[in-house]
This record gives C-alpha cells, sequence and structure tokens, in this order.
C-alpha cells in the first residue's frame, strides 16, 4: 500500500502488532478482560491513570501524526484521534465509556478477531507499503 509517510508506515506497523497481541489475549483468556472491566470499575484511580495514558498516548499521535492524504494515513491519523477522545472520556467522565466497555465484554471473542484482523491489516501495510510523494 502507497502512503505519503514512511511514519504512517512505522505507526501502522506499532499499532498492527498492538491490536494483533490484544487479539490473541481476547481469544487465549476472555476471562482476563472481563477481570479488566470488574477491575476499572472498581478503582477511580485506575480509571484516571488508564485515562491519562491513553489521553497522552492519542495527543502524541495527533501531533505527530495528522494526515489525511491517503486511506492508511487516514486510519492511522482516525486512531490517534480515537485514543485522544477515549481518554478524554476516561479522564472526565468515564461512567459511559466503562458501562459500554462491561456490555461488550459479552462479545469478547468477536472484538478479538476484529482486533487481529485490523492488527494484521495494519502491521502488513505498515510492513509492505512504499512511502511515495506524488508531486
Amino acid at each position: 500500500m502507497d502512503t505519503i509517510s514512511i511514519l504512517t508506515l512505522r505507526l501502522a506497523e506499532a499499532m498492527g502488532l498492538y491490536m494483533i497481541l490484544i487479539g490473541i489475549g481476547g481469544l487465549a483468556s476472555p476471562p482476563r478482560w472481563r477481570a479488566v472491566m470488574d477491575d476499572l470499575n472498581a478503582s477511580p484511580a485506575l480509571v484516571v491513570a488508564l485515562g491519562f495514558t491513553v489521553f497522552v498516548v492519542g495527543v502524541t499521535l495527533v501531533m505527530i501524526h495528522s494526515i489525511w492524504t491517503d486511506p492508511l494515513a487516514v486510519i492511522v491519523s482516525i486512531i490517534g484521534y480515537v485514543a485522544l477522545i477515549e481518554g478524554a472520556l476516561l479522564l472526565a467522565v468515564p461512567g459511559p465509556l466503562i458501562r459500554i466497555g462491561h456490555w461488550s465484554t459479552t462479545f469478547i471473542r468477536a472484538w478479538a478477531i476484529i482486533a487481529l484482523l485490523l492488527g494484521l491489516f495494519l502491521f502488513l501495510a505498515g510492513l509492505t507499503g512504499r512511502a511515495t510523494i506524488s508531486v
């Protein structure tokens, strides 16, 4: 896949690898993800720590990669904005997001498969992609 930036390719690889690992984890141990949601529900400090971390990752991604020139760059940029918004919501109003998280534990295997497939796509797109500048 052609993109305008080498950074897009490297971020796609990193995001893809993360999603592959999350997908494998979800398939290997669904009860662990339910336990994570239970822990978040029981610990406001954990929610704040997670929200801060996700917010910082999102802000960093948006600052270094807000590129809207090709499909892969758009996907990478959207992931950055989603992380920023998710982190902000976890810091400001975590309740609705945690309720959605609890609801989604009903479909852990489906989410894990989606994460695994999207991760494979992003990782392979980053690994085999080519950065070009067309003028």
